[in-house]
């Protein structure tokens, strides 16, 4: 495990594999696959089968899709030049202005308030 690995793993409270997403989702899962190359949701190796594996946190249960404003926010870190674990890092760190992480803020449909932030690291 690389250091960018643990300090992700550290961060990130649960995640979730592609066909655990699929299932809850009722879909295939070359459908959840679409979403993380389409750069919907960020997926990483993780675990000795270096499987894909998406941060629980990106899933709304209750509406069965993407939290929303998650996919907004991740374009706009990419094109602030943030890489996939730099973003992970960036979405599970507090932020005492938020309160919360970023990824929590986004779950409580504050996307406003995490988009202006993102927002502001395009120097």
């Amino acid at each position: 495990m690389t250091e960018i690995d643990a300090k992700i793993d550290a961060l990130v409270p649960a995640w979730l594999t592609l066909p655990d997403i699929a299932e809850q989702f009722g879909v295939e899962v070359t459908r959840v696959r679409q979403l993380v190359k389409d750069g919907q949701v960020i997926a990483v190796r993780r675990g000795e089968n270096r499987a894909l594996h998406v941060p629980a946190a990106f899933i709304d249960e209750v509406e069965q899709k993407v939290v929303k404003g998650l996919t907004g926010t991740l374009t706009l870190l990419r094109d602030d030049g943030f890489t996939d674990e730099e973003m992970l890092e960036w979405l599970f760190t507090p932020d005492p202005s938020l309160p919360g992480t970023p990824a929590q803020a986004l779950a409580e449909n504050r996307g406003t308030e995490v988009k202006r932030r993102a927002q502001a690291l395009a120097v």
